[in-house]
């Protein structure tokens, strides 16, 4: 899967080395204690999946600028910041086999962090008068947020309907690939109907992109190192039980349904269930909407002249979809 991630970081190169610099630059404050953080954070960075979508996008239209630099800083930046306040609200003390910055720093320092990495990514558009790009990703904070919430607001009953859990995913997890891809061709002077289209790329990208996250909770080889049956064990309603708790009969329904919420702890009853899911087809249900998102990116895509951003692009969606962690 490393090699797939190279051939995709092919033609921006040279644009993600200089990037790790400019992002570094971003961060960068007068409080000692902060530029300690920020530094234990750039050296534990993850793929940077969400500068690719950038980079890629604005190739795709034109050539990477400045514009788009201050744009992959940005959302980086508010990816950043949701992650370091995901780990606080999670009570989370490992981040991508790290420390998290509450482990270290506690969560006072942590919340604050997260607050200035989402002040610098306005700050980053404001200074530079970028304001398009800065329509973006408030709405995009927004949007996150509302989305963690509503996630939140549901779990207390466990009544997450299909349409519920695609807005959930669409708002917590697409919504940044969204505003990547937007970006990306706004920093080319992309006009509105441009700059949709790509938010539509990006949606349906993010939204394939968060069920094969939600799949590895059923697979029993996984190896992102997170257990299997995690969802299910924090009474997480993902796409494969939502369908099969909408098709089981009524005694199954009942029966699974108090497994989430009073047996969620008891490694039988949940493997009871991962078991029940495969069998009635959960997983397949969800595979195949996975693959639906999918082609819809893939049908925008085919629109723009053959390019190596474009084919980088494919190769992207083929990643998000076929990836093992």
């Amino acid at each position: 899967m490393s090699n797939i991630v190279e051939e995709i970081k092919k033609p921006i190169n040279e644009e993600m080395k200089l990037f790790e610099q400019k992002f570094y630059e971003s961060m960068q404050s007068r409080v000692p204690l902060l530029d300690k953080v920020t530094r234990f954070i750039v050296t534990t960075k993850g793929k940077q999946m969400r500068p690719m979508f950038v980079f890629l996008t604005a190739q795709l239209v034109g050539n990477v600028n400045e514009k788009t630099f201050r744009g992959a800083s940005m959302i980086e930046l508010i990816h950043t910041a949701t992650l370091v306040h995901d780990d606080v609200v999670d009570e989370s003390f490992k981040r991508r086999n790290f420390f998290s910055i509450n482990a270290l720093w506690k969560n006072k320092i942590a919340v604050l962090v997260g607050d200035y990495l989402l002040s610098k990514s306005v700050l980053l558009s404001t200074d530079n008068k970028d304001f398009d790009l800065l329509a973006v990703i408030s709405r995009t904070i927004r949007e996150m947020s509302e989305g963690e919430l509503l996630q939140l607001e549901k779990a207390r009953k466990l009544d997450i309907t299909e349409d519920v859990y695609y807005e959930i995913i669409r708002q917590k997890t697409a919504t940044l690939i969204a505003a990547c891809c937007e970006v990306g061709v706004l920093s080319n002077g992309a006009d509105e109907v441009l700059a949709k289209k790509m938010q539509d790329f990006g949606t349906y990208t993010g939204m394939a992109f968060q069920i094969k996250d939600d799949l590895f909770d059923y697979l029993s080889k996984n190896i992102i190192g997170k257990p299997v049956g995690i969802d299910i064990k924090e009474q997480k309603m993902t796409l494969p039980l939502i369908h099969t708790l909408k098709t089981a009969n009524e005694a199954d329904r009942k029966y699974y349904f108090n497994t989430i919420k009073r047996y969620n702890n008891d490694q039988k009853r949940v493997k009871e269930l991962i078991e029940f899911v495969k069998k009635s087809g959960g997983l397949d249900y969800a595979i195949g909407v996975m693959k639906d998102f999918q082609q819809k990116a893939k049908n925008i895509l085919a629109e723009f002249p053959d390019s190596d951003a474009k084919h980088s692009l494919n190769l992207m969606l083929d990643y998000v979809i076929e990836r093992k962690f």
